[in-house]
Order: structure tokens, then sequence, then C-alpha cells
């Protein structure tokens, strides 16, 4: 089967998903999966040669917003997604059982419920012998996506029925592809395995929810591998129900002098900052929220903006602007009006101040107050003696409970470590508030006196 595919999945490496691209043999393809941002199965298309002539999606993602809607209006593809789903725009809605003639290659729904109710997985037949099967969010490595989004009433539920979906997908022949779209860094999945693929065989062997041995245990792994997940998931699948509107051309992000920002600040517009941590730290507009710009951009852009927000953006010039704008899109943020032209020192030269932070290294003392905000995970894997643990997802309704004092701000690297600088700050935290340039491992390997609580 390897012959079909594109080659490695076309990874999202900060949302931890991958979409597929299957060579149908006849310069025509399939994209599963594909997200609104298109930019990296278009690349992938064009070598191979291909035209995307169907579309398909395996549930209402809400992670990311779908780009099967996009592909048909740009190249024509057939739109195929679950029935259940009750998409509102055209589509081809698939129940259990229906199959798609690709060519050669035959496509099976398999109903997959769990992750989401409309969860379908798409078995792909070469004659009768299955080749592979892409499941979305239903089986992935090591592991199964969450089955929480729909609100803690129904995680029981829908744990249950992530069971039978599983078990369903266990009766594939050993050696079957398994393809899933959720994967490693996706905060849809239950923790899993770094690998993008697998097979029926090792999942069986390996999984452990495969190797539970009955519905109760399988319910209690599951669940106690959730942990937190960002605020945009819980508007992004009726999005995809309704179908992202079709971009026309490229995005841009608009210059604006700092009148026009001053201007947009008074009428409720926020400033985003995306550059390095060094560079905000050294100056940066007083009400910013720092995400500096990496692969997790997304993610926190969704956690901690509102989306209906207007967000002007601060970005360093070697920063490209599509590398902004694409993630914000492909998770539903449209209102990125513009960026600070010339930046910080354009501010400070119209009369602006601006707010500085400073940062501590690892070989440093880390007191007085330590506020650590990474995961939950993270934190029990290992933390300074007496550090407060605040999720950074968490931190803009907590600012409270942070003491009024001096304090330093800690994650594993210095990026959600700024972003909680900055939102404290904007909070009207009334003292210095320091960022820890390093993790609890790096301080803890600073000095053989230190010792981490686990």
């Amino acid at each position: 089967m390897t012959s079909y595919l594109t080659g490695e999945p076309l990874v999202d490496e900060g949302l931890g998903n991958s979409a597929w691209l299957v060579d149908l043999g006849d310069g025509r393809a399939l994209a599963v999966d594909a997200p609104r941002d298109l930019r990296a199965l278009r690349a992938a298309a064009l070598r191979r040669g291909l035209t995307v002539a169907f579309a398909a999606d395996t549930h209402l993602h809400a992670d990311f917003l779908s780009g099967a809607r996009q592909l048909a209006a740009e190249a024509g593809a057939v739109t195929l997604a679950p029935v259940d789903g009750e998409r509102r725009f055209p589509h081809r809605g698939l129940a259990d059982g229906d199959e798609v003639e690709l060519g050669g290659l035959t496509m099976q729904a398999l109903a997959t419920p769990g992750h989401s109710d409309d969860h379908i997985s798409l078995l792909l037949r070469d004659g009768a012998t299955p080749v592979g099967v892409f499941t979305g969010g239903s089986l992935i490595v090591g592991s199964a996506a969450r089955t929480d989004l729909l609100g803690s009433a129904r995680t029981d539920e829908l744990a249950r029925k992530q069971y039978g979906s599983l078990r369903r997908l266990a009766q594939l022949p050993d050696e079957t592809a398994v393809w899933p779209t959720h994967g490693a860094g996706s905060f849809c999945s239950a923790a899993g395995g770094a690998d993008r693929s697998t097979t029926i065989g090792a999942e069986k062997a390996q999984n452990p929810l495969l190797t539970a041995p009955d519905v109760d245990t399988f319910v209690a792994r599951l669940v106690a591998g959730l942990g937190s997940y960002p605020a945009y998931f819980g508007w992004l699948a009726e999005l995809n129900r309704r179908g992202p509107d079709v971009l026309d051309g490229a995005p841009i992000l608009p210059s604006l002098d700092a009148a026009s920002v001053r201007r947009l600040l008074a009428d409720g517009a926020m400033v985003v900052d995306v550059r390095p941590v060094p560079q905000v730290a050294a100056g940066y507009l007083p009400g910013s929220v720092a995400i500096p710009l990496r692969p997790q951009f997304a993610t926190w852009l969704g956690w901690l903006v509102d989306p209906d927000v207007p967000v002007i953006v601060v970005r360093d010039p070697d920063q490209d602007p599509a590398d902004i704008l694409w993630p914000a899109l492909n998770i539903g943020y449209e209102r990125l009006v513009g960026e600070l032209a010339g930046g910080p020192g354009a501010w400070r030269e119209a009369g602006g101040e601006l707010a500085r932070v400073a940062l501590r290294e690892p070989g440093e003392a880390a007191g007085p107050a330590v506020l650590d905000v990474r995961q939950e995970n993270e934190f029990r894997a290992g933390h300074l003696p007496g550090a407060v643990h605040i999720e950074l997802g968490e931190l803009p309704y907590r600012t409270t409970e942070v003491a009024p004092g001096p304090v330093v701000v800690m994650c594993a690297h210095g990026e959600r470590s700024m972003t909680a600088a900055t939102l404290l700050a904007r909070s009207g935290h009334p003292a210095p508030v320091v960022v820890f340039g390093g993790g609890a491992e790096q301080w803890a390997a600073a000095s053989d006196a230190h010792r981490l609580v686990r």
C-alpha cells in the first residue's frame, strides 16, 4: 500500500495531526482529514502531479477546521463525510457499510463512534483485501482519542462506544495499516505513541486499551489519560458542521501605524506579540499577550484569545506573516486585523511606553515564589519544591490565586512562561514577574543540591 501514499503523512506538528493523500493511480487523489491550511497538501499533490478528486473527513473535528470545502471549491473535489454529522453544505454522506469506488480501490465506511457521535473509519481495499484504514480519532498509535469533548456528562458513555469501535477495528487482518489523524502532540488524543502510523497487529499486541480485559478497565485506562484541552474545542465542531468559509487567495496582514493601533486598542482590540522570548523581554506593548511563534502557536492562540476580539500582531521582520495567519485560520480565527509596522521601536518613537520582563537562567536561584504553568502530567513528572501549579490555559481565570509579591514563572523552555508573565501583567499583577529561561530539569541539572519533587 505504500506505493499509493505520498510517503510520510502530512503532519501538523503543532496540532499533532496527520492529513493523508492517496494516489489513486490515474492522476487523481483522495485527501483524508485535510485541514483548512492546505499548503502542505497542495505541495505534495503538485510533486506527484495529482488532482484531489475526493476530500474525506472521518468526523466533525474539534481542533481544526476542515479543508474539504475549500478543496471542493478549488478542485471540484467530492466531499465525503459521516452522514450523522449533518453538515450544512454539499457533500456525500457516508453511513456504516457505504462504499465509494476510487478507480482500482474501494473505500468502505465503518461506524466507529466514541471520539464523536458521527465518527467513521475509512477502510481502503484493493479488491477484497484490506490494505489500510483511516481511523481518525478512533484507534490511534498506542491509544485512542479522547471521549470528553461533548461534555463530562457523556464521557463514560462515549468511552464505552469507543471500546466497541476499537474492538471492531481489531477484527481487521493484523497486517492492515492504520492511518490515524490524531497523534503525538494532539490535545484530541489520550496519551499514546510518537509514531504516525501503525498496524492492527501491532496495536493488538501493544496498545493498553486493546489489551484491556473488559470495558470497565478500558474506560478507566482511557479516562486516566485525559488532561485539559484548548477552549476553542468547544465551538470548532459546529463551525465544521456549518462549513468554513471558502477563502479567496492567500491571507494578508495589513501594516498599521502606531496611531491606528491606538485607535483599535481603544475600540477593544488586543495585541498578540509573536516574537521570540528574549525580544519580548526586552520590550513589548503594555497589555499585550505574548504567544511566541512556534508549532504550538495556534493551540495557545485558541486557548487564550477570544475569537471575536480583533487582534493586532507584533512580529519580528524575519517571521513570515503566512506562518501566523494560516495557523490562526486553521482554528477559525479570522480577526487578525493587521500588524504594527516597525514593531515596538515604532511604538516608542510615537511616544508609547514599553513594558519589560526579566529573564532568569537555570544556573540562578529560582525563588522567591515559583509559578509552574505546565500541564498536569508535566508537573507530576517533576517540579520545583514549593512551586504553585496553575496550567497556562487556566491562568486567565485564576490570576488572583498568584501571590501579589515577586514571582518567577516557569514551564519547559520559556515560551509558555513568557505568555504567563504577560497575562499576569495584563491582569494588573502588582509585583515584578520574572521568566525562568528553562524548565524543571534544567534547574535540577544546574546544581547537585537541587532535587525535583515528583
